[in-house]
Parts: C-alpha cells; structure tokens; sequence
C-alpha cells in the first residue's frame, strides 16, 4: 500500500498560539491531505484540505467568508487535491472513498468534488451536526455549506466497523478496510468526532494524527499551548489524555504526523513523485 501527503495550502500563525512558550513570530502552517493507494479499496483521500470552494465558492455563508477573511490561507495550487490526482493520474471520478477525519473546513471543503466517493466519517458526530442549530454547528467550527447536500446518502459511519484491540504501546481503533492496514484511532480534544489514521503495513508504524497538535515540538516537548488556543478546541481537557497516548506510541517505536506541522516528512509529496 502506498501512502503520500499534499500540502493545499499555508495558514500563517504566532507561534505563541501554537506552541506554549513560543515568541511573536509568525509560522507558515502546512494543511494537508492524503491519498492511499489501497489494493482493494483503489485510491482514497485522506481530507481534501483547503480548496477554492472554502474561499470563494458561490455557497458560502456570510460567517464562512469571514472565517477565510481572518485566516487567510495562500492556496499552494501545485498540491491542490485535483492537480495532485492529475499527477498519478486520476480524476475525481476515480475516487471512491473519502476519508474524513473531522468537519472543519480545512478538510472538507473539497467533498462536493466527489461525487462517486463514500465518505468514511463519525457518525456520532454527524448525528450532532444535524441535531444543531446554523448557529450552534458555527460554534463548533462546522460550516454546513460545505457538505454535499447527499453527504448523509452516502456517509460509511465508524460505529458499524470491526474494532482492534490496543497492544504493546499500539493504540487500538476501527479497521477501516477489513484487513487491519488503516486503523481509525480516536482523538478527542480538538474536535468532536476527530480521529487519525494508523498505517500498520509501514516499515514503521505510522499514526497520523491530524490536528491533535499543530507542531510536533508541541507533542514531543509537552508544549501544548494555552489560553487562547483552547478556546477553539471542541473538548480542552482532552487534549492532553490524547496527547500523551501519541507520545507513548512514539516511544514505542512509532512515527507520528500532523496535519499543520510545517516541516516536512518521508511521506510529503516532492516534485517527482507521481
């Protein structure tokens, strides 16, 4: 099985609100997407990252473009989650399965791109979606908009799916394709249904474990940042329970990869790659 990362677009924060102790300084934040080469499954995305659609596609709410206003994210149009289908050769259509890790836009904004593709979601936390209010769902960092208007028709929920047991430092979770090669871990904290991907097939196992942290440095030093960055986290007190368990994997002998760390990684997309 095959594994590559894309990075849609830069998000530029202070390190401060990212990493507890940080300066003023201004850090360019990758907001990746991945793609599995799967054997029976074909090729499925991990997210679809930021796309124009989260930016200026004609649905937009008035609070969705405010959001793009105050965040500002510089579209890296080379590693868009099209341009980067072209690259091995692929349209949307060949896309059968999504795999959405939470609902923030940052990662959905592109769904309404797929329209052949399952998405592999909580349903637990679709369920609450659709319980919210527009207002509510805003407060959670939901923007409704940007989910295809059959995203229920064709949702493939975690809850219906055969559960792995933890072991020898391993977190357990959900096997997403039957054969134990991608394992849906939950993460709480950062988000109501987040959960990361475990890749067992690797030289090393690897967890991505998307937007538990925005910095490595913050995972493996214990720098998780405070007030005001918590204020945005869907469960604050969570964090910390998940934070820990990723560093008991990293000690262990695990890799572990965030969405928003910009460094890059063994799994990032170059230039050749195709």
């Amino acid at each position: 099985m095959r594994l590559v990362f894309a990075n849609s677009a830069w998000v530029s924060a202070a390190e401060r609100l990212i990493l507890r102790g940080g300066g003023w300084q201004s850090v360019k934040l990758r907001v990746r997407f991945g793609l599995i080469f799967h054997p029976a499954a074909g090729p499925v995305l991990i997210d679809t990252g930021y796309t124009q659609e989260a930016l200026s596609g004609d649905r937009r709410g008035r609070m969705l473009r405010l959001y793009g206003a105050w965040l500002k994210p510089q579209l890296n149009a080379a590693e868009q989650v099209l341009p980067v289908l072209q690259r091995f050769g692929l349209s949307p259509d060949d896309i059968r399965t999504v795999i959405v890790t939470h609902f923030h836009a940052d990662h959905i904004s592109g769904l309404s791109l797929f329209r052949n593709a399952r998405f592999i979601a909580s349903d637990g936390a679709w369920a609450r979606v659709k319980a919210r209010t527009a207002g509510q769902n805003l407060r959670h960092g939901i923007f409704t908009e940007l989910f295809p208007t059959d995203f229920e028709a064709r949702l493939d929920g975690l809850s219906d799916k055969r559960h792995v047991q933890a072991s020898e430092g391993v977190p357990g979770g959900v096997d997403l394709f039957g054969d134990g090669s991608v394992i849906a871990v939950d993460l709480p904290g950062h988000a109501d249904g987040q959960f990361g991907l475990l890749f067992t097939g690797l030289d090393r196992p690897l967890l991505y474990a998307v937007d538990v942290q925005w910095l490595l440095t913050a995972l493996t030093q214990n720098r998780t940042p405070g007030f005001p960055a918590t204020l945005i986290a869907e469960d604050s007190a969570a964090i910390e329970p998940a934070s820990a368990m990723l560093r008991r994997f990293l000690a262990s002998g695990g890799e572990v990869m965030l969405c928003h760390d910009p460094a890059p990684t063994p799994h990032d997309l170059t230039p050749e790659a195709a």
